[in-house]
């Protein structure tokens, strides 16, 4: 029984259909990590691992565009210069992935203009690629980073589930594509489609690592680079990738990945109509390798063990660093060096909830009653004039929420907030204003 099962895989792995479905249909991606910093190795690892798996099945450069920092292969911190792994013990996901926009380069606006096809507003800025693609096209998005109700962040700036669904919109309605496939990874991604967000009838198909009320999860602390090296639900789609190929459906995949991401739920939303298809209509469908390495990936313990046992939420990843440092610590200067480092990080975050619990206790007028509701309630957004407003008095007077992973955690106190009757936009404007004053 198991050999004919592995000759069934084999046969299908081996007569994997041709990257384009048909002579007028061409598969497009955009890749993101949105984050900044050695702390978060995860993200650009995600998306560097996301690459190789589109570049093997056979979608051309020209038509894969990636944005992330840039700052992680080459860091001091990293002891493997030129090498980023996506598991441990892994191989090099690093080498042969474009950098179309790094650095700088790496904001919403450049983002939602390259989705959108505005290659007029990218015109001498990084690559200047955007997506060229028309209505017998299918198209990928993968965005892996840190988020909140309603938010995902990018290196200085965040982008509103508004925003992005607008611009979701707006490639529907120019029609850029057939299909549409959108994978995220980020503490409350569900919060990004919920609800009316994205409509069901646009052929988009999304799925998020988490619902709007929980964090998503990093795994793989490596102690040879002092970092966690994937974030379980995108090791989970893309492990199942490379285990399987790319012959299987979008809901077989869909379920896997929500089966075996046992710390947060996984989530999909949009049109669900089209979730039979093969994931290779998005992912590619080019063999992935040769038939021994397929059986190989297949068959292998390592391809199918779970190896996040250490897994932990994303707003906990720098402590568990700090914390894996510590105990680690070869010598007495590196043990204090993490241990000063840990008590810096928790007095950091103490301070920001206490900057939001004054600019609350200010906003409800030292209601203790209302202000308790506003720091425990988990509400979904809907009233983003008011959530993107007081998103930016915060971050130009307070905190940068794009910048300061800790500050981006109080985000949902400002949509508490503005979702409740008993607070105008202007009050909690004034709020924010005169607690962060000086």
């Amino acid at each position: 029984m198991f050999l004919t099962v592995m000759l069934v895989s084999l046969a299908t792995l081996a007569a994997a259909s041709p990257v384009q479905p048909d002579a007028e249909s061409k598969h497009w991606a955009v890749l993101v990590a949105g984050s900044a910093g050695y702390f978060n190795y995860r993200h650009q690892a995600d998306v560097c691992h996301a690459y190789q798996i589109l570049h093997t099945h056979g979608i051309p450069d020209e038509r894969i565009i990636v944005f992330m920092m840039d700052d992680i292969a080459k860091s001091s911190e990293n002891p493997t210069k030129g090498i980023i792994i996506n598991k441990l013990n892994g191989t090099d996901v690093y080498h042969g992935v474009p950098k179309d926009y790094t650095g700088r380069e790496v904001t919403p606006e450049n983002f939602l203009n390259v989705i959108t096809g505005n290659k007029e507003a990218m015109a001498g800025i990084g690559s200047g690629k955007v997506l060229e693609s028309g209505p017998n096209d299918h198209v990928f998005i993968n965005f892996v980073d840190h988020g909140a109700p309603g938010f995902v962040g990018f290196p200085s700036k965040t982008l509103s589930a508004k925003e992005l669904n607008s611009a979701l919109e707006k490639m529907h309605t120019k029609k850029m594509y057939k299909q549409l496939v959108f994978y995220m990874e980020a503490c409350e991604s569900g919060s990004m489609f919920e609800g009316n967000l994205l409509p069901k009838n646009m052929d988009i198909f999304a799925t998020t690592a988490a619902n709007a009320h929980e964090s998503s999860y990093a795994c793989y602390y490596d102690k040879y680079r002092r970092t966690f090296l994937g974030d379980v639900y995108s090791i989970k789609w893309m492990e199942d990738t490379d285990r399987v190929g790319t012959s299987e459906s979008l809901q077989q995949q869909f379920q896997t990945v929500k089966e075996q991401t046992k710390s947060s739920h996984v989530q999909e939303f949009g049109d669900l109509k089209f979730d039979t298809e093969a994931i290779q209509e998005f992912l590619g469908g080019a063999s992935g390798g040769h038939v021994e390495q397929q059986l190989k990936r297949i068959t292998s313990p390592d391809a199918i063990k779970d190896y996040c046992a250490d897994k932990v939420s994303s707003p906990n990843v720098p402590l568990a660093i700090l914390y894996n440092r510590m105990n680690d610590a070869k010598t007495v200067e590196e043990q204090k060096e993490a241990r000063v480092m840990l008590a810096e990080e928790l007095m950091k975050r103490n301070e920001i909830a206490g900057v939001m619990k004054k600019t609350v206790d200010g906003a409800s007028n030292a209601n203790g009653a209302l202000t308790e509701e506003i720091l425990t309630r988990k509400t979904q957004p809907s009233n983003f004039d008011c959530i993107e407003a007081a998103v930016d008095a915060f971050s130009a007077h307070c905190y940068n929420v794009g910048q300061v992973d800790s500050a981006f955690r109080q985000v949902y106190a400002l949509v508490n907030m503005c979702e409740h009757s008993s607070f105008e936009t202007n009050q909690i404007l004034s709020s924010i204003a005169a607690t962060c004053r000086n």
